[in-house]
């Protein structure tokens, strides 16, 4: 049985997060629809709180 992909909000959450820990710039964002930008942007906000405690470090 083939599994399902995640749905594409929660992705692009995760996406943002993972940009986010790398410490990349909130510009550089792949898409274009606004829920999608959103949820992206919501990851990556998420991150950059946690970075700025120090939990990520380079």
């Amino acid at each position: 049985m083939k599994r399902q992909k995640r749905d594409r909000l929660e992705r692009a959450y995760s996406k943002g997060y993972q940009a986010g820990t790398a410490g990349r710039s909130n510009e550089v964002c792949p898409f274009q629809s606004a829920d999608s930008r959103g949820q992206w942007l919501g990851g990556w906000r998420e991150a950059q709180e946690i970075r700025s405690t120090g939990f990520f470090m380079k």
